[in-house]
């Protein structure tokens, strides 16, 4: 196994963190926070310019050809820089599953324009409080949808969404995806207030919206499973991303700040806070590499490593988020300090693929089924 990115790959990563660095510094990410957008609409364009968000795709759907490696070097520095865009919404989860599932047709019509960022998409999944089972979903699909979608990442903001609904029988079996236009009759939305703004989510109502089936009748929940293990891992490399940053402001104020006449860092507390962050982070980062490795060959241990690489870079981004606040002492805590960027980013993303106790146990259940195959 080699855990090492290739030159070309390693050029994608400086190139990105150059044009991050510039782009979408803390100052940007703010005013998404405070309001004045619902994501950096700027970084979105460059991100298009740059090829970046047709990494992952084919040529033939208008995309750069690369493949899951070049989408976990993105989400990485995306993570780094909290960058307030839809790429997870849009890329990871609604081009995946047009990739995946879709038609010739639907590929040739929605690929291209959401490599080109003309489009953005979200997947509209939960519909109430719990972890999301089969018998829980109540929007009825078909021809036309109905029902209530809430919380939506980037539904505000989103054009198109891949739609969880009940199509015929009970259970599993009764669960198929459509794509929706949600600029077309039959949808409202409205804004949801969450603990980070720089990831808007919306309730959806859909009043017979006009829906286009995705896949065949009553694969929906497989492939929702399918699906959301390619994403934890890429979704692993971002919360990566973002704890490694957090480390670093732990470190560097640490050694900047003074006390009794000498940096802070030198005193014993920090540096074992400092510590069992690197710890975190770096037992994050050997999960999420495995389960690139995993994700790129196709590997049947994909989906004990994507749980592994989930659990692991959740606690770790929570953990490193939490303490460099606690680094920075009541500092941390004001607004003036990015320390709350982080958490806040932390704790959103804990929940996005669905919580951290659904991820361990899926963890405990996948382990524990391939010893018994051993």
């Amino acid at each position: 196994m080699n855990f090492d990115f290739s030159d070309e790959q390693k050029s994608l990563k400086d190139e990105l963190r150059r044009f991050l660095a510039k782009a979408s510094p803390t100052t940007e990410v703010r005013k998404v926070l405070e309001g004045e957008a619902l994501y950096n609409e700027s970084v979105w364009k460059g991100l298009a310019d740059l090829g970046v968000l047709g990494a992952g795709l084919p040529e033939e759907y208008g995309g750069a050809g690369g493949g899951y490696l070049e989408l976990c070097i993105i989400a990485e520095e995306l993570g780094r820089a909290l960058a307030a865009v839809p790429f997870s919404s849009s890329i990871l989860l609604a081009a995946e599953f047009i990739l995946h599932a879709g038609s010739e047709e639907q590929k040739q019509k929605y690929l291209p324009k959401l490599a080109s960022g003309e489009l953005i998409g979200t997947f509209a999944y939960v519909e109430a409080n719990g972890p999301v089972t089969p018998d829980r979903i109540a929007v009825t699909g078909g021809a036309a949808l109905s029902g209530t979608k809430i919380p939506v990442p980037d539904g505000m903001i989103a054009d198109i969404a891949i739609v969880a609904a009940r199509d015929g029988a009970a259970g599993e079996r009764g669960i198929s995806l459509f794509i929706v236009d949600l600029n077309a009759k039959g949808v409202t939305r409205e804004t949801v207030a969450n603990i980070d703004p720089t990831r808007p989510q919306a309730k959806i109502v859909f009043s017979g919206a006009p829906a286009e089936r995705l896949g065949a009748q009553g694969e929906g929940w497989g492939l929702i499973n399918t699906v959301f293990d390619k994403a934890a891992v890429l979704t692993a490399f971002e919360q990566v991303g973002g704890a490694d940053r957090a480390l670093e402001m732990a470190r560097d104020y640490a050694l900047e700040r003074m006390a009794f006449g000498r940096p802070i860092g030198s005193f014993q507390a920090i540096k074992h806070i400092l510590a069992d962050m690197y710890v975190s982070a770096t037992l994050a980062r050997s999960n999420a590499y495995y389960a690139a490795w995993a994700l790129s060959t196709g590997s049947a241990e994909l989906p004990e490593a994507a749980a592994a690489a989930r659990v692991s870079a959740t606690k770790a981004y929570q953990h490193c988020s939490k303490n460099n606040t606690q680094v920075h002492g009541g500092m941390g805590f004001t607004w003036a300090f990015d320390c709350h960027l982080f958490y806040k980013r932390a704790n959103v993303m804990a929940s996005g693929l669905g919580s951290l106790s659904q991820w361990e146990d899926k963890l405990i259940d996948r382990l524990r089924k391939s010893n018994k195959a051993a």
